[in-house]
């Protein structure tokens, strides 16, 4: 059974196609639904009938230090021959709440997941208000099999709108947040987590996730860039996080690799970029966030790699150096730079931003670990000064040795890597 167009249904005539057939007026969201209109309207169906409008329940922080400052909540519907209920939050919020001296995050719990047109009216609304952080939790995919609306869920993905598929624990804060429940608890429909395993399927799907999320914990154990391991004592592996941009900022393709035996996370982002067949005739930037920077085995395997495309940049931005004392492993950060590959170390803003795109972050916001900022400038300073060009002496003998006597990557790491 398919969905019978909700929002068109609901008598929104032309909206239906285009979000809005007027420019939306400004109207007050509702406190709360009544217990049967959730129930009914936010029932996880694979393929659901009969739910002719469309709900929206919101929440606004302010935040100030990256933690809620202030919140306000409600509820939007579908407004009748105007307006999709997405645009009606964001005309009230432009006109009400929005300042560009504060910082919002803002969490969406919706109905049904939203239209091309909304979606592409709302990633203009990021594009344009870049203090603005939304997470968005559907209840239900509307028409995922139509390749329009997956294209408008990629759209919002692309311009960091966080898009889930809602939960047990989101239907349960719901209940608790945006229902006059009564004070009765909130009680699952059958085939509540069934569907939700399905519709998180479909969704991994139509974004193209090319690997599973990071989890938080792994994380900030392997990305944090603390001279020493912090207590408990754990395996600081090799995590390689990519994201394959268009020369306008948009991704086409992202991921993360860990070292498998015998084969380097760097080698196993090069064969999958390689079998990408990315188009000669077009540029490309790629993104590389690594917790360890590159042995010198696969620095000559990345300067290769970069040599034979022309079309491609490659910035490389690295938690720590790996055995930054021992001068082969320098000489393969020279060799990375000579070839035009730029090495950097993380700051906050690329801890920031990997933390967005990689890690399963719930909606939360990245959190720094005490001194990252103090670790960051050290680890800096330490890498400039391997690469300052008065340490490149017989850079060109260094380049030959590195390609024709160095040992096997496997020999290059300690199991620590």
């Amino acid at each position: 059974m398919e969905p019978q167009h909700p929002r068109q249904r609901a008598g929104m005539g032309l909206a239906s196609e285009g979000g809005c057939s007027q420019r939306p007026r400004i109207r007050h969201p509702v406190e709360r639904l009544d217990r049967q209109t959730f129930s009914f309207h936010f029932r996880n169906l694979r393929f659901a009938s009969g739910r002719n409008c469309t709900y929206l329940c919101y929440q606004v922080e302010r935040l100030k230090h990256c933690s809620p400052d202030f919140s306000d909540w409600g509820v939007f519907q579908n407004w009748v021959y105007a307006c999709h209920v997405e645009l009606c939050f964001l005309s009230w919020f432009r006109a009400k709440k929005l300042s560009s001296h504060e910082q919002y995050r803002i969490t969406w719990f919706l109905s049904w997941s939203p239209c091309l047109s909304c979606a592409e009216q709302v990633v203009a609304f990021l594009k344009e208000n870049r203090n603005v952080r939304l997470s968005i939790f559907a209840a239900r995919l509307y028409y995922f099999w139509n390749p329009d609306y997956q294209h408008g869920l990629r759209i919002l993905r692309h311009q960091r709108a966080w898009v889930r598929i809602m939960s047990f624990r989101d239907f349960k804060y719901c209940w608790k947040n945006f229902v006059y429940n009564q004070g009765m608890p909130f009680k699952p429909w059958k085939k509540l987590r069934k569907n939700y395993q399905f519709l998180v399927a479909k969704l991994h799907e139509i974004l193209g996730n090319t690997m599973n999320l990071l989890k938080a914990n792994i994380f900030r154990q392997q990305f944090g860039n603390q001279p020493r391991v912090p207590q408990p004592c754990y395996r600081r592996k090799t995590y390689l996080c990519y994201q394959l941009k268009q020369l306008d900022g948009f991704t086409l393709d992202k991921g993360c690799f860990q070292n498998k035996k015998q084969r380097h996370a760097e080698i196993r982002f090069i064969d999958k970029i390689t079998s990408l067949n990315l188009d000669p005739n077009q540029r490309y930037k790629i993104i590389c966030y690594v917790t360890w920077s590159p042995c010198p085995a696969c620095a000559g395997e990345l300067v290769d790699f970069i040599n034979g495309q022309d079309n491609l940049s490659l910035q490389i931005f690295a938690s720590r150096l790996y055995f930054h004392w021992i001068k082969v492993f320098q000489r393969g950060l020279q060799q990375l730079q000579a070839a035009q590959v730029s090495v950097a170390v993380m700051t906050r803003s690329e801890f920031e931003d990997c933390w967005e795109e990689f890690v399963d972050n719930q909606g939360m916001p990245f959190e720094s670990w005490d001194k990252l900022e103090q670790y960051s400038e050290s680890i800096s300073r330490r890498l400039q000064r391997i690469l300052s060009p008065s340490n490149w002496n017989n850079l060109e003998d260094s380049f030959r040795d590195l390609r024709l006597g160095s040992p096997s990557p496997s020999s290059l790491r300690s199991d620590s890597r």
